[in-house]
Order: structure tokens, then C-alpha cells, then sequence
């Protein structure tokens, strides 16, 4: 085998490593995510699974990144093309809707579990997720503001709040649709982000 066909072999093998530890982790967390419950899954020695990470905490570095494309895939690039303003941000929380109700991953949300998992301790994993969660809320708030600079909301819309309420919501959905796999979750959901995002009809008048 040629040097480079050895490397896009390496490269499909961790890969396929990264896939598989990204669904066990949404299910069984990232500590329960063992080199040896992934050599078994994959048909691998576990020097095998190892030797494309290195250490534990490496592969659960590159799981999270993994996770994070996903999301971006998922949520973010169906609003591409869709005119900044409140058109946008609709199309981004119904993405984000779509992704949990259809259960991408078997465990839900990555980075709801996840940040639960670690928010209360220290280190490169727990601070990888933690700016993620930053990136991607620091991201929707940018959306919420230029709805609301656009007039698409009421100019003394508080755009902190709004954003705390539209994770909130968002939370509270994978909640009740992981632990008590209720079907209408999913319905109470957009019923939030509606309400939250239907602008005041006063609004619309004056224009």
C-alpha cells in the first residue's frame, strides 16, 4: 500500500472510530465511552482504536468536534441563503427542532448531555464543550439582535432574555423527549419558539 493510500485508510479508521464513540457517547456519556467497548464494536484490537488517539481524553476531544460538525450540518446550514432577520432565526430554531425530534444521535442532544456531564469539572474535555455551547449561543444571539435592529421584533426587545428563553426551550424538549419520550414535545416546542418570536402586532401596524 502507498504512503498515501495508507493515510486515507488511517484517515477513514478514525473516522469510523470517531463516528461510533460519537453515538455511544450521546447514550452512555463520554466517560462511559471505553477504548475497549469501541474495539469490539468496530472488529478492532484495542491497540488499534488507541493508536489513532493516543489517550482517552484525545478521542474524547475529537468526538466533541465531531459533534460539533454534526450540529452544524444539522442546525446551522439549512438557514443558509435565508436573509438575515427574523426569517433566519426561525429557520435556525426549527433546524434545531427538526435535529432533536428526528434523534440524529440515539441519546439526543450531544452537548445537553454532555454539559451535564462535566459542567462541574476542570479540564481540556470540559472546556472544549464549554466553548462550543458558547460559540453556538454567542451565534444566536448575534441572529436575535439583527432581528431585532431589523424591526422584524420591538426595538426594546431584550435580546439576553430571548436567547435564554429559546435554549430553555430547547432544553426542556430534549428533556421530555429522552426521558419521558413524549410525542408531543416536539409540539410544545414550536408553540414556545412562536410565541417568543411572533412579533407585537402594534409592531406590524406602524409599519
Amino acid at each position: 500500500m502507498s504512503p498515501r493510500n495508507s493515510a486515507l485508510e488511517a484517515g477513514r479508521t478514525r473516522r469510523r472510530i470517531v463516528d461510533r464513540g460519537l453515538e455511544l457517547s450521546s447514550v452512555e456519556g463520554l466517560e462511559g465511552l471505553t477504548i475497549g467497548r469501541l474495539a469490539a464494536d468496530l472488529g478492532m484490537s484495542k491497540a488499534g482504536v488507541l493508536g489513532h488517539f493516543g489517550t482517552k481524553e484525545s478521542l474524547q476531544l475529537a468526538v466533541v468536534d465531531a459533534a460539533a460538525e454534526q450540529f452544524m450540518h444539522e442546525v446551522t446550514q439549512p438557514a443558509r441563503g435565508i436573509p438575515p432577520g427574523l426569517a433566519h432565526l426561525r429557520a435556525l430554531c426549527e433546524a434545531w427542532v427538526s435535529y432533536l425530534e428526528r434523534q440524529v444521535l440515539p441519546g439526543g442532544c450531544f452537548f445537553t448531555a454532555a454539559a451535564a456531564e462535566f459542567d462541574g469539572r476542570t479540564g481540556p474535555v470540559r472546556d472544549a464543550i464549554a466553548a462550543m455551547d458558547a460559540l453556538w449561543l454567542r451565534d444566536l444571539g448575534i441572529h436575535i439582535r439583527r432581528a431585532i435592529s431589523a424591526g422584524d421584533l420591538p426595538p426594546d426587545s431584550d435580546g439576553d432574555q430571548l436567547l435564554y428563553e429559546l435554549a430553555g426551550t430547547m432544553l426542556a424538549l430534549n428533556h421530555h423527549l429522552q426521558l419521558h419520550h413524549d410525542r408531543r414535545a416536539s409540539t410544545h416546542a414550536r408553540r414556545a419558539i412562536q410565541r417568543l418570536l411572533t412579533p407585537d402586532p402594534a409592531l406590524k401596524a406602524l409599519r
